[in-house]
């Protein structure tokens, strides 16, 4: 690296902290600000997704070369929107001091108040992917916003056209010291994880986590990673298999597959691999007759992934495994302007596959069985913990073995993905999946700090109590302790 973009780096970095430092100033000077300016806050950003969604769909096309705009305006502007307005109608009631009990009891009955007052933490920083760019920075924006902070944003380098327009967008409703986008590639990502924000939100892989957490670190920036992982389906002995097979081929052909919730593998009885396959063609070929210029199909992001879906496939047919390509119009995709992959189904994958290792984040779908659902929660609980899991049945016994002895960052039951579009419910990780959550209430409080204010009564009763326990200690103390240390 020449001196040029040594000095390039530390100019960029200088510029970040610059803005970080005038979000700050405006936030001390003006203090959390009040539940009117907050909606107003969520109103702007709700106003530039409604007025912009042509151009959000547009951007969203170019980006991944080819992406519906249908599902973009489905995912990324009305499944953005949804989050902000439920944060504008409850955030009053989520700004409420929380009352709770002073304890011993008795301090209440004097005028002791114990209280919890969720107050703004200042400026959080958003790192946002590229898989869903603009939803899954104006939908964390629900509790930055609806808790009173300010924010910085830096957005994906492989999605540039979707992050140019997000930065004029929010340079149009809002001042910088509100809310700010910071493009650039991976040395302005590195720089923006380094700066001192009262809180930092990075959605991503989790290789990429362990560089941010590290940079965060250096200034104790509390983090919430929303990450991934491989996400398991469990299909029960008596499931409905038709309504299986066509509710995960379409959480895994959804955006193709690029989603940190998609179904990752799939875990059926033995006895109904065949069906699945069947199934499973039936409802892809529903969806999308045909694949090759299908404006429905979206395309893999970008060459090097498009490379790296097709090493796993061509490594577990090297390795044995039968693979089946659903392709129901029978195009050659070889020679496309698009980087798109047919669904494939991998059955029965080994572990030392590169597709049973890593997220696959594509329409490839590897297949296992189990002679007991046994067998398949003793897999998954060997695995690192996924950000979601799935199980397909109606047997209540079944399920709850499933559901109590498996842990992930969320479940949906009979259906995949479905639990993040749930406002009222956390969303995140658990261990290598991710930390801390968001959504609704959780995001307000995820985003807000939570102070405990407790308040002293002054009578002469409570101060007579209260000088049995100063020194010199003597009778008072002891017994006060006498009636505290017992069983």
């Amino acid at each position: 690296m020449n001196v040029m973009d040594s000095s390039a780096k530390a100019a960029t970095a200088q510029q970040m902290r610059a803005i970080l430092d005038k979000q700050r100033a405006a936030y001390l000077n003006d203090g959390p600000p009040s539940a009117e300016v907050r909606i107003d806050r969520l109103d702007r950003c709700i106003g530039l997704l409604v007025d912009h969604q042509e151009e959000i769909a547009d951007a969203l096309n170019k980006d991944f070369g080819n992406r519906s705009p249908q599902m973009s305006k489905f995912t990324d502007v009305a499944g953005s929107i949804g989050p902000l307005k439920h944060a504008k109608e409850n955030l009053r009631k989520w700004m409420r001091v929380e009352k709770r009990k002073p304890t011993p009891t008795i301090l209440g009955w004097f005028g002791a108040k114990a209280e919890v007052h969720y107050q703004p933490l200042g400026v959080v920083g958003v790192i946002s992917p590229w898989n869903f760019p603009v939803n899954l920075t104006f939908a964390p924006l629900a509790g930055v916003l609806s808790a009173g902070n300010r924010c910085m944003i830096k957005p994906s380098e492989f999605t540039p056209a979707s992050s140019e327009l997000m930065m004029r967008m929010f340079k149009k409703a809002f001042d910088e010291s509100e809310i700010a986008v910071c493009v650039g590639g991976p040395d302005v990502g590195e720089a923006f994880s380094r700066l001192p924000f009262d809180h930092l939100l990075f959605t991503g892989a989790t290789s990429i986590a362990y560089h941010v957490m590290r940079a965060a670190a250096e200034n104790l920036v509390p983090l919430t990673l929303e990450l991934g992982g491989k996400s398991p389906v469990i299909v029960g002995e008596n499931a409905n298999m038709e309504l299986a097979a066509n509710r995960v081929m379409n959480g895994k052909t959804l955006n193709a597959g690029q989603i940190c919730l998609a179904p990752d593998y799939v875990f059926l009885p033995e006895s109904k691999r065949d069906e699945f396959v069947t199934k499973a063609t039936a409802a892809v070929t529903r969806m999308y007759p045909t694949l090759k210029d299908n404006p429905d199909y979206t395309s893999v992001i970008n060459q090097r992934h498009y490379d790296r879906l097709h090493g796993y496939i061509d490594e577990a047919k090297s390795k044995g495994a039968k693979v089946v390509e659903i392709n129901p119009a029978k195009e050659d995709l070889r020679q496309q302007p698009y980087h798109k992959i047919a669904p494939t189904i991998i059955l029965d994958p080994t572990d030392d596959m590169k597709v049973m290792q890593d997220e696959i984040f594509g329409p490839v779908l590897p297949v296992k069985t189990y002679k007991s659902v046994e067998e398949a929660i003793s897999y998954v609980n060997a695995k690192p913990r996924p950000l979601g899991l799935y199980y397909f049945g109606e047997e209540g016994d079944e399920k709850q073995r499933v559901l109590t002895r498996t842990t992930s960052g969320g479940v949906t039951v009979n259906d995949v993905v479905m639990h993040v579009a749930m406002e009222d419910l956390p969303f995140g990780g658990v261990g290598p999946s991710g930390m801390g959550s968001y959504h609704g209430i959780d995001g307000f409080r995820q985003f807000s700090h939570r102070k405990a204010i407790y308040q002293q009564p002054t009578s002469n009763f409570v101060e007579k109590q209260l000088a049995n326990m100063r020194a010199p200690y003597g009778e008072g103390l002891q017994k006060q302790l006498a009636g505290s240390i017992k069983r």
